[in-house]
């Protein structure tokens, strides 16, 4: 198994834990590691013990209608963002700068996401994302909406319907402690131990390694690839992302 290193988005609000850290809800940048809180936001999306998704839901036109109109929204409010520059002009901020070539690049906006956990404007993203081309340009894929992990089923379809998508929410996270980061690619019987990646998916296995646990990191979020396609499918989908 090939621990990830890129991610797969940034934030989800965890009020009122800590409230708020750079633009990661209720995170604090290294607390856990970036590398981590990356590896947690890539690659393929499965019900399992680092990851909760929520139930799909019986499909209904109103549903699709109202998924696409949210689409369409943010479709319409990302295109001035097509370059990096204007998002950060405008108050978003690249979320672990220092990582290198990562899968999605996620700019976060602190007070949209703080907003989140209150409201919803489909065109106000937590998160706008872009990836790198071929010749090295930024470009513009979508956005990611994030709710507290507090928040219900019912309160998640309110925003982007359960039938059209599924919110993920990412868990049981055995870390290595600050100024250990080298553990992070130990390995027992050929399985890599920490991290989303890892083996460990308990608290008492993750004290006797002694790492760090988080029960739940960030909160619930979707992505929303708008710039991918037009379709549902393509929008509301995330294997990929």
């Amino acid at each position: 198994m090939k621990r990830s290193t890129s991610l797969y988005a940034v934030v989800l609000l965890a009020l009122p834990s800590g409230l708020f850290a750079q633009g990661m809800g209720g995170m604090v940048m290294d607390d856990p590691p970036n590398a981590a809180a990356h590896e947690a936001m890539e690659g393929h999306m499965h019900e399992g013990a680092h990851m909760r998704m929520t139930a799909v839901r019986a499909a209904t036109r109103a549903d699709s209608v109202r998924a696409m109109a949210v689409a369409d929204t943010l479709r319409r409010a990302l295109v001035k963002y097509a370059d990096p520059a204007a998002a950060e002009r405008d108050g978003f901020k690249l979320f672990a700068p220092k990582l290198k070539n990562p899968k999605v690049y996620h700019y976060t906006k602190s007070l949209n996401a703080i907003e989140e956990a209150f409201r919803f404007n489909p065109s106000k993203p937590t998160s706008i994302l872009y990836k790198k081309d071929s010749t090295g340009h930024m470009k513009l894929v979508g956005a990611m909406y994030t709710m507290p992990k507090r928040a219900k089923p019912d309160d998640l379809d309110k925003r982007v319907p359960l039938s059209v998508t599924q919110w993920h929410l990412h868990t049981n996270l055995c870390t290595p402690k600050k100024r250990d980061e080298k553990r992070y690619a130990e390995m027992q019987n050929g399985k890599l131990l920490f991290g989303l990646a890892g083996t460990i998916t308990t608290k008492e296995a993750c004290d006797t390694a002694g790492g760090r646990f988080t029960p739940v990191l960030f909160g619930w979020m979707v992505h929303a690839n708008v710039f991918e396609g037009t379709d549902l499918k393509t929008v509301w989908g995330h294997d990929e992302h």
